[in-house]
């Protein structure tokens, strides 16, 4: 999908994170540069014949703590965990944004957040009184609870957000077309800030029944582009944005973090889960098209990474196909060897993986690589992270169904 339609440059002034590997962008950064896993035994609820034992989960996340000081969301605390989480992300993204609320103009701003699956947990408590316990009804809030838009609907409501609000929903990209949907709409006059990114809490029995059924999960941990990899591990948690177009933030003299230069997208059209090697090509060459940037200016590539071996090798492919000799020096890892696989919400905490590397001069490792994969030949920055200066960076996201997604990310504006 090209563009060539120029509009307003769209920044980024808040970042804001829940993850395996820590709850706030400070911890999550400083396990990022330490090389730390997030991936553990399986643990909160009974595993019954569970064959896979182990998934990448946020524990002790005290949600009654960290959300109790909102003040027009009432009933955030007792929302699903995936709302949680994006409140939290939310929240921790607006308040390093430095943005008053409540908003001088709410028609101006938006609210796109999305969720792979929704409120999965609630699904599952529902069901389980239901079929197990016999219970006559389930909780007066289960149906709010498993809205996949419950997300957004939430901290639009607390941070007042009155223009487009709403969720994405594209499996493992769905963070990504969220805020790559969130720039666009800055871009073209639509609004001049929005919260954008994605939430996912799926690790319960069923969905490890159903993940487990597919047979992509690892029994031992998360190995993107090793020759050891045998399939990713669930994670869950938050990735969200503050955007504003580049006059909004500098008119209130917003510390500008990076812009968003470049959004690409394409779809594979071909299998549910075998990807191509076309879509995510056109999906990261129309990303540098729209940043207008070559090839040669990306500095990182956080890859898609999912330690799938149709995934790792097919990414290599089309990396490769895009940049050309510049594949050679290419700086490229998974974070997801560290955060486990978030679904949806990967994209949006990538990217403030990407925007971190960009601020302190240092690319995330790709750990447990010991040994590279068949096919997978690029720089993956293996177990140990560097130093290096990254003025662009690019984030990857190909879902199941062939859904691309690409974000590019630059200095911000001189």
């Amino acid at each position: 999908m090209s563009k060539t339609k120029a509009g307003r440059r769209v920044v980024v002034t808040g970042l804001g994170v829940v993850t395996p590997i820590g709850t706030t962008v400070d911890e999550f950064w400083s396990s990022i540069r330490a090389g730390k896993s997030g991936v553990s035994e399986l643990s909160g609820f009974p595993l019954e014949d569970l064959k896979i034992l182990i998934a990448a989960q946020i524990k002790d996340f005290d949600h009654k703590a960290r959300l109790k000081h909102f003040k027009r969301d009432r009933i955030i605390t007792m929302a699903d965990r995936y709302s949680w989480f994006a409140a939290a992300a939310a929240d921790e993204a607006v308040r390093m944004a430095g943005i008053e609320m409540p908003l001088t103009d709410p028609y101006r701003s938006a609210c796109i957040i999305g969720s792979g699956a929704g409120g999965l947990t609630t699904f599952e408590t529902a069901y389980r009184d239901l079929f197990i316990h016999n219970k006559r009804a389930t909780h007066p809030l289960t149906l709010l609870r498993i809205i996949g838009s419950a997300a957004a609907a939430h901290v639009g409501i607390e941070f007042g957000v009155k223009g487009p609000t709403f969720a994405t929903c594209s499996a493992c990209s769905t963070a990504t077309h969220a805020i790559g949907l969130a720039r666009d709409y800055i871009r073209d006059g639509v609004v001049d800030v929005a919260i954008a990114g994605a939430s996912e809490s799926v690790i319960t029995y069923g969905t490890m029944k159903a993940w487990q059924a597919l047979h992509v999960l690892s029994p031992q941990g998360c190995f993107p582009f090793a020759k050891k990899r045998n399939g990713t591990v669930l994670a869950e948690g938050a990735g969200i944005l503050v955007l504003e177009s580049y006059e909004h933030a500098k008119a209130r003299g917003a510390t500008i973090l990076a812009e968003l230069s470049g959004f690409g997208m394409a779809s594979d059209s071909q299998d549910m889960v075998k990807p191509t090697v076309e879509g995510p090509s056109v999906a990261m060459q129309d990303a540098l098209d729209d940043a207008g940037i070559t090839a040669a200016d990306i500095d990182y590539l956080n890859a898609h990474g999912t330690a799938t071996t149709d995934n790792d090798i097919n990414e290599t492919k089309a990396i490769r196909n895009v940049f050309k000799q510049h594949a050679e020096k290419l700086a490229v890892s998974s974070t997801k060897s560290m955060t486990g696989h978030a679904l949806g919400a990967g994209g949006g905490i990538e990217a403030v993986a990407c925007i971190k590397a960009m601020q302190d001069g240092f690319v995330p490792a790709t750990i447990g690589l010991d040994e590279a994969g068949e096919g997978c030949d690029l720089d993956y920055i293996p177990n140990v992270g560097r130093e290096k200066k990254v003025t662009y960076a690019m984030s990857n996201s190909f879902a199941f169904g062939g859904l691309n997604a690409v974000l590019v990310f630059g200095p911000p504006p001189a």
